[in-house]
């Protein structure tokens, strides 16, 4: 968990004597650059608002102030108590500051529910936790995680212990959903609440027929359409979900389509991985495109945890040297590397004899990355086997190609056009296929994530066929 703390009253006044003598405003950029915070973070910190404290030491240093402890404010608070536990983001956090600021704005405005969806360990619960600490301050803050298939997800169950959680004591004649929905709207209304809700996919269900996304609970439909609904609401939602939930493109959330907002994460940019790559105090020649690293970066897609997961394998397995860990491990990257180059320079687009390795070649990629990949395909398997055999299927293709390229596999084995439609339209509600624009034919294009790919491949593999 990153630590937060805040300013005193008399710790602001010396800061504020500080930035004068530099001749800086209190949100000057030259103090934003020096510190390496966003400006929402430096404003937060004059309103006396709990920030990261490194982002809080940063921003002392940058004006001169060695002794930061004397800035803090030490008297305990009741607001304290309220903040939620970080179970990914730390102080190895980078990049992604231009998303944040525009989310959090949005947050603080009309956005009372955030959607952040994108496919496993691309970053959804990170950034989550992250913009929960750039929106620290005067919130009360809960969070559930649906993971966890033991624990209660039902909406009464859930809405029962966030009002006990605020306090209110619910008799048992109400402890049906339709008065603990009245409960908690009047609660979510009247206070300020930011709840994370983590994991939503776990929440969604579906059939062949009416498609998949919708809640499996009708009442945690009904809420968000409720709280949707009120005239103003103080309390704000962020959620996290591989899967989309559908019931926010419905009609009846549609009028409300300013009230909420999706956001989809992809990997990081490569400025943003050699960032992370520094910060863990990795050099390898950063600057050049065609060094380890930076190839590394590229044949995950900028994939968060996957990075992560080298970096530290590196720092720990191979005692930080790059060169030691790419000895062990190039042939790996490089045969993806190579046919990535193939597809794009040489037109090689199928790669039917493929076996990529990118989630499995060490143990703690396996454990870490392949694992987490291999419950979504399960999960997508179970639910929806045409999408399945589809992401399976269309995984001989190397790089993006056009969409009626991928259901012409599905033809092939004789699904009709409905069913094809049907497969596609789960896979992009799941992000497990990525939108490649259009080409020279007005045709759109798609692609699979390497890494998904690189798992795909092997599940074509256990199928039986290449797709030939």
């Amino acid at each position: 968990m990153a630590n937060s703390i805040a300013a005193s009253k008399s710790g602001l006044e010396i800061i504020d004597k500080a930035r004068k003598r530099k001749g800086w405003n209190k949100d000057a950029p030259i103090w934003i650059e020096a510190a390496s915070v966003s400006r929402p973070t430096l404003q937060r910190f004059w309103r006396k608002e709990a920030i990261r404290q490194e982002n809080f030491v940063a921003i002392c240093k940058a004006v001169g102030i060695e002794s930061w402890e004397e800035i803090v404010d030490n008297t305990p608070t009741q607001q304290a108590a309220s903040y939620m536990e970080f179970i990914v983001y730390d102080d190895a956090w980078v990049g992604r500051e231009t998303l944040i600021e525009q989310l959090s704005d949005k947050v603080r405005s009309s956005s009372r529910v955030l959607l952040l969806v994108g496919i496993t360990g691309i970053g959804k619960t990170a950034l989550a936790e992250r913009l929960v600490e750039e929106l620290r301050g005067k919130w009360t803050e809960l969070r559930d995680n649906f993971e966890d298939d033991k624990k209660a997800s039902d909406f009464a169950s859930i809405a029962q212990q966030w009002l006990e959680k605020s306090g209110e004591t619910v008799p048992n004649e109400e402890r049906k959903p339709e008065p603990l929905l009245r409960r908690l709207i009047k609660r979510l209304r009247e206070n300020r609440y930011l709840i994370l809700m983590d994991s939503l996919e776990y929440l969604l269900t579906g059939n062949e027929e009416d498609g998949w996304g919708d809640f499996a609970d009708e009442w945690w439909g009904e809420f968000f359409i409720s709280f949707l609904a009120e005239s103003d609401c103080q309390s704000r939602f962020i959620l996290t979900s591989q899967d989309l939930p559908t019931r926010f493109e419905k009609a009846e959330c549609d009028r409300y389509k300013n009230l909420w907002y999706c956001q989809l994460l992809k990997g990081l940019e490569v400025s943003e991985q050699v960032k992370l790559f520094q910060k863990a105090e990795l050099d390898g020649e950063l600057e050049l495109a065609h060094t380890p690293l930076r190839i590394i970066g590229e044949v995950y897609d900028g994939h968060p945890l996957a990075l992560r997961t080298i970096v530290g394998e590196i720092r720990g397995s191979y005692g930080g040297k790059v060169s030691a860990y790419w000895k062990a491990n190039s042939r790996y990257i490089e045969e993806v590397k190579k046919a990535i180059d193939e597809a794009r320079n040489q037109g090689i687009i199928r790669g039917n004899e493929d076996r990529w390795q990118l989630a499995s070649y060490t143990t703690v990629l396996r454990r870490k990355v392949k694992e987490r990949i291999e419950r979504t395909f399960e999960r997508l398997k179970n639910d929806v086997y045409d999408a399945y055999i589809l992401l399976c299927i269309t995984s001989i293709y190397r790089c993006e190609v056009q969409e009626s390229w991928w259901l012409s596999h599905l033809e092939d084995e004789g699904y009709n056009e409905e069913q094809q439609k049907a497969a596609m339209q789960s896979l992009w509600e799941r992000y497990l296929v990525e939108d490649a624009g259009i080409d020279d034919e007005d045709e759109r294009l798609v692609r699979q994530h390497n890494l998904i790919r690189s798992v795909a491949l092997e599940h074509l593999k256990q199928l039986g066929g290449n797709n030939e």
